[in-house]
């Protein structure tokens, strides 16, 4: 997912990492719990939590903060999350999903639709904008793990659809219900990945100069930063040369 990639990207020439990282944990220990919740505590027979605890290893997520997160679902009176998908246009017309666990969907909603029209942008209906992408698996590794060939093979191997390999590293996609098994025979090949998660990759993309994709950028990242939204996915491409200027 060529823009959500450069997006991080600029993020992390930009710092603030920490407070991005405090943020990552939380989101990862709410899915953990929220998958715990709906199904077995036991990882080994909850596919959804297993993929929850895989992504939270891969992210170096304490072994203590996870235990805790799982033991969380089993509390009485705890919060009871819901999953829920909004699907929205940004600047420049791009395709945006985001996806949120929340204990209140009033004020989950209301937030989101207001900092969409903050920037200028529009929530949809569902199916706006997700037809535009695929639900995919993912595992990712650092670019030092394997050449793009060696890890193409191996991806084939393990049963993965496709690899993208690049100075930032190796993207392996399989499907959502295989990923599991796909990430399990890459880490005996290569050790842990650097992720595992399920993800939205567009089918196609949208240009952006610099003036939309700095209002856009400034739109996710305020998204990112809601207590409650887990992940954002955007169809935006931006060229190489505005990438630097954003990075500066």
């Amino acid at each position: 997912m060529a823009g959500h990639s450069k997006f991080k990207n600029i993020q992390f020439r930009k710092g603030a990492q920490d407070k991005k990282r405090a943020k990552l944990f939380s989101n990862l220990a709410r899915e953990i719990t929220a998958a715990a919740r709906m199904g077995l505590a036991d990882p080994a027979m909850n596919p959804r939590l297993r993929t929850a605890v895989q992504a939270a290893r891969a992210q170096n997520m304490p072994k203590d903060n996870i235990e805790r997160a799982i033991s969380k679902s089993q509390e009485a009176g705890g919060a009871n999350y819901e999953e829920v998908r909004y699907e929205g246009f940004g600047t420049g017309g791009v395709g945006v999903i985001v996806e949120a666990l929340t204990d209140n969907r009033n004020r989950t909603a209301s937030e989101v639709r207001s900092i969409f029209t903050k920037f200028g942008g529009n929530l949809g209906e569902t199916g706006a904008v997700s037809f535009n992408f695929d639900r995919l698996g993912a595992v990712e590794f650092e670019p030092d793990k394997a050449s793009a060939d060696a890890m193409l093979e191996e991806a084939i191997e393990a049963g993965a659809e496709d690899c993208e390999s690049s100075a930032e590293g190796h993207l392996i996609y399989c499907d959502p219900d295989e990923l599991h098994q796909v990430a399990k025979a890459l880490e005996a090949k290569f050790s842990e990945p650097r992720a595992v998660r399920i993800l939205w990759r567009p089918k196609s993309t949208v240009p952006m100069d610099e003036e939309s994709a700095q209002r856009l950028l400034r739109m996710i990242e305020t998204l990112e930063d809601s207590d409650d939204v887990q992940n954002v996915y955007a169809n935006f491409d931006i060229a190489d040369e505005v990438i630097e200027r954003l990075s500066a």
